[in-house]
């Protein structure tokens, strides 16, 4: 779906001969659960010859807290090794099978009071988070299996822990903080060791008795979960940022040298585990979203993609080969309750290397995807045919199917190749199936770009940049000026009640004739959301520029200011909708230039965004200096093209009677998802499939088109109006190839591009993402037209899918071109979901059976709508408010809402930004969020409209309904840009 700015998965593998589809019954066999008893139980770990199990449970009558058992695999009994007072964690068994090593904090005093504590806060706490406190009494003990005698190996203030012995048993690796205790901290550092203890874990090792301790890493941020290599060569360990929220696996060697990551996903990577082969190693990601830690295997060297293993709801993670490989341990809320229990399973070794392009698989499909056979698809709808031309669509060699690339081409040329075979008359240009348009694809720097203060160059990219709309060519060098945050509103101005609205100007007894003009980016941070509303539409940089250029400057300059807390200080070098240049030149620079120009004049932009911040008015500044430019932008145009067949009622098309538009967009994100891709870091670079945005949608059409050609073939379907159906392109930018067919239309049928079609087309079907269906099918655009909830009642009896029900027909997708025209429009949709505008959107997740029956229930409404007179009428609606008003929106939370939700209070989630904001606060897929900032939130346009209040950096609360219950959570917003 088309969303302008709003966990990546690698479900498929391409080898370099081979490509298949991962289950997680291709790597795991009879899996079982091992441990019941308690609260939770989990890190088993085995002993040398995999008879034992080491592991941690909360099931010691008296103490809430983790304690350790051993378990004899082959008879079944344990014994607690633990104390049985404080807490324990990260057991080990010796190599010589006599002894174990855990860390455990059962000599700190006030082990029975935490304990006690635990308890009563567990109590009364409705909500309850499961965190690691990393105690600073926890020490590594060594524990005697023959005499039942303890050793402390430690025995020093702060956190020792996660350890395990070496494969000769003659050392030990382990992580540790001790160092924020044993040395000087800054005062900052001081701080932070009070709230984020794990931020200075680092790797130690030291002989098996405790002695010679070596310190391996040493990088700001948490270091933790080391384990040896089978050959004890190696050691792999989870790195995390310094802020914590994204964590990779890494290896060096046991010395500590070469280190070295293996994974680059950018999300939460950690407890890495060696296969006894010592070629790949396996490790628990949240990839998939926040909460949703899954097993992902990845080769040792790091050059092959991770593969994904687990695919069974609940947690998984903490995973362990046995010593001879053949099964796997792991910690699992797949259970019923969802409690973390540990399991069991035989594990494929051969389909890891195959899968991770370590071993060829000879049954392995070839890597070329063919285009579908045709021939082998039968006339009614059915989920083997989608799956095939899904599969095509959202292959690699598709490349995306970018509008305006190689990749769309194929699509398009598939799509049209269908229709033609499907018997369709051309309905495009030049009696062909293409409707072809002409779009502006993006800008770029061109050679030559110059910026120079005072002579002295400046580096663009780096100290300044050209912003989109500049006009190109020479500014020869010229003074500069202050105003503020360059605003004017006209002596007129009202807001959207009617009303005069407040006066506010920058440029007040402020002569900027021929200089540039220094502004800052946005709009006052600390104005009211009411008085946001009123400057916005002047706030634009666009509209800056336009102000500037009336007033006579030369040139505008664009920077951010410290208060408005950016990502990027320079504004990025993305096209608007107009393309059109303001008639100045028009740059971004940096807060460091900034200062370095307002220096001229001893004054700094700190001292200046705070005074104008409260939305006080001050005077401008003359700079001292002057700054010379050369701008060289270069648009690029491409041309991208609709797909048009149709089924006419006669023997050819008929204009004069109003025809049904069937459709669904057939493009996507490309090779590189570019600013509409939810992917961060590397991910943002590889092909984003768009299995189900909007693959689905399209073999929708295929399969509609195919079927009610097949019925008028046989005699068994009398239309009474032409069926266009339709395959657009350019959703994704915009709904670009939708809206050039309906004002090509007007134009051609009323002579103005912008006039109402009404009556001229009988209605549009649009789907859009059907290819998820989760717990319902969403119908959206019922207040459109009247007849839609008899059409979707008759037509879903004999489907029988679950539906719930949407009015507004306001949709970011291509059946909004359609119904702004006066046409009455209904869409189907599955729902968002984590994999949503990601590489992730893969083929093998589609769910075929229900995206046939969604198929099939819309092609049974076309046919009811194509064999009725007369057609659906059409109902009027205004956009619900606060739609629209994200102008001068920059808080950003990293929420994912479900589209899908219905007439739920409130916004529901399908999912959360894994680094964001919300899920640092604590917010999960499936929560409703019922208030922002203390405001009541009813609906998504509520929500966005509260976002507009929020301030960048500043603390506010967030409630959630959450299980029927009210969670509240402290957030901290971001910044989007």
């Amino acid at each position: 779906m088309f969303f302008l700015t709003t966990m990546r998965l690698l479900a498929f593998l391409f080898l370099s001969t081979a490509v298949f589809a991962q289950t997680e019954a291709d790597f795991i066999t009879a899996p079982r659960q091992l441990t019941f008893e308690g609260k939770r139980s989990g890190e088993g770990y085995f002993n040398a010859d995999g008879t034992k199990m080491i592991f941690q449970s909360e099931r010691e009558e008296g103490n809430p807290f983790y304690q350790i058992y051993l378990m004899d695999l082959e008879t079944g009994d344990q014994e607690r090794i633990s104390p049985g007072m404080g807490k324990t964690t990260c057991a080990w068994i010796h190599p010589d099978g006599k002894r174990v090593l855990f860390a455990s904090t059962h000599i700190d005093p006030e082990s029975k009071k935490l304990q006690a504590a635990e308890y009563e806060e567990r109590k009364n706490s409705k909500v309850r988070r499961y965190s690691w406190d990393y105690d600073e009494h926890y020490d590594i003990w060594e524990y005697s299996l023959v005499d039942k005698s303890l050793k402390n190996l430690t025995h020093t203030r702060g956190y020792d822990a996660e350890g395990d012995y070496s494969p000769d048993g003659k050392k030990i690796v382990f992580a540790s903080n001790r160092q924020a205790y044993e040395t000087k901290l800054s005062k900052e550092d001081e701080e932070r060791l009070k709230i984020d203890k794990q931020y200075f874990m680092e790797i130690y090792t030291a002989d098996a008795d405790g002695s010679n301790v070596k310190r391996l890493t040493d990088a700001p941020g948490y270091d933790g979960g080391p384990f040896f290599s089978a050959d004890g060569k190696l050691i792999c360990w989870r790195r995390f940022t310094p802020k914590g929220d994204v964590a990779e696996v890494w290896t060096m060697n046991a010395d500590g040298s070469e280190q070295k990551p293996i994974t680059k996903l950018g999300a939460m990577s950690w407890a890495p585990y060696f296969h006894p082969s010592g070629e790949y190693l396996i490790f628990t990601t949240n990839l998939q979203g926040f909460a949703n830690f899954e097993l992902y295997i990845v080769d040792a060297a790091g050059k092959h993609d991770p593969v994904r293993v687990t695919t069974t709801d609940g947690f998984d993670g903490l995973p362990v080969f046995s010593p001879d490989g053949k099964k796997l341990s792991w910690t699992s809320g797949r259970g019923a309750g969802g409690a973390s229990q540990i399991y069991l399973a035989d594990w494929d070794h051969d389909h890891a290397l195959t899968a991770l392009g370590l071993k060829t698989d000879p049954q392995a499909v070839i890597t070329k995807t063919p285009e579908p056979d045709f021939a082998a698809t039968a006339a009614e709808i059915r989920p083997e045919d989608m799956k095939q031309q899904v599969t095509y669509l959202a292959s690699d060699a598709l490349g995306g199917r970018l509008t305006g690339t190689e990749g769309e081409k194929l699509a398009t040329q598939y799509v049209a190749d269908v229709f033609q075979k499907i018997g369709l008359s051309p309905f495009g240009d030049d009696d062909t199936y293409f409707d072809n348009f002409e779009f502006t694809a993006g800008v770029a720097l061109g050679e030559g770009n110059e910026l120079k203060f005072n002579g002295n160059d400046l580096k663009v990219d780096e100290d300044w940049k050209p912003l989109s709309f500049s006009q190109n060519g020479e500014v020869k060098p010229a003074g500069i000026v202050f105003a503020g945050y360059g605003i004017e509103t006209p002596e007129e101005a009202t807001g959207n009640d009617g009303k005069k609205i407040e006066t506010y100007s920058s440029y007040a007894h402020l002569d900027v004739k021929d200089k540039w003009v220094l502004v800052f980016r946005y709009l006052p941070e600390g104005i009211t959301q009411e008085r946001r509303n009123e400057l916005s539409r002047y706030s634009s940089l666009r509209y800056k520029a336009l102000t500037a250029r009336q007033k006579g400057a030369r040139g505008l300059i664009v920077v951010s200011g410290p208060n408005s807390k950016v990502v990027q200080q320079l504004a990025p070098l993305s096209f608007d909708a107009s393309l059109a240049n303001s008639g100045i030149a028009a740059i971004s620079i940096t807060d460091a230039l900034g200062d370095k120009l307002l220096a001229t004049a001893g004054k700094n932009l700190k001292d200046l965004q705070d005074k104008l911040d409260n939305g006080d008015l001050m005077g401008g500044i003359d700079c001292k200096g002057t700054l010379a430019a050369n701008i060289v932008i270069q648009q690029e145009k491409k041309k991208g093209r609709n797909v048009l067949g149709v089924l006419p009622y006669g023997d050819k098309p008929d204009p004069h009677v109003a025809p049904l538009i069937v459709c669904a967009h057939v493009d996507h994100l490309g090779s590189s998802g570019g600013s509409n891709s939810r992917a961060k870091g590397d991910e943002v670079n590889k092909i984003h499939h768009g299995a189900d945005d909007n693959a689905s949608g399209t073999s929708a059409v295929l399969e509609i088109a195919q079927w009610l050609a097949d019925l008028k073939k046989q005699g068994k379907l009398t239309l009474k109006r032409d069926i266009i159906f339709a395959a657009w392109s350019g959703e994704e930018l915009g709904l670009l190839g939708s809206n050039h067919f309906v004002e090509a239309y007007a134009k051609m049928i009323k002579g103005d591009p912008n006039a109402k079609l009404t009556g001229m087309f009988a209605a549009c079907l649009n789907m859009d993402m059907i290819g998820r269906f989760q717990k319902t099918l969403v119908m959206q655009g019922l207040g459109s037209s009247s007849i839609w909830a008899k059409e979707i009642e008759k037509r879903n009896a004999p489907i029988g899918l679950p539906i719930t029900t949407q009015n507004d027909a306001h949709l970011p997708t291509d059946s909004t071109a359609f119904y702004l025209k006066g046409i009455p429009s209904l869409n189907a949709f599955t729902g968002s979901h984590a994999d949503y505008h990601m590489p992730s959107d893969t083929a093998d997740k589609i769910d075929y059976v229900n995206a046939a029956k969604i198929a099939k229930l819309m092609g049974l409404i076309a046919r009811g709508i194509a064999t009725t007179d007369p057609a659906p009428d059409y109902i009027a609606m205004e956009a619900p408010k606060n739609q629209g008003v994200r102008t001068g929106l920059r808080a950003y939370l990293g929420t994912i809402p479900d589209y899908a939700q219905g007439d739920i209070k409130g916004v529901k989630l399908s999912g959360v930004s894994p680094i964001g904001p919300a899920a640092k606060a604590g917010v999960k897929a499936g929560d409703v969020i019922i208030k922002l900032g203390g405001k009541d939130i009813t609906n998504i346009y509520d929500y966005t409209y509260v976002m507009g209040d929020l301030k960048i950096g500043k603390e506010t609360t967030i409630s959630v309904q959450r299980e029927g219950k009210e969670v509240q959570m402290k957030i901290t917003p971001g910044s989007r840009d």
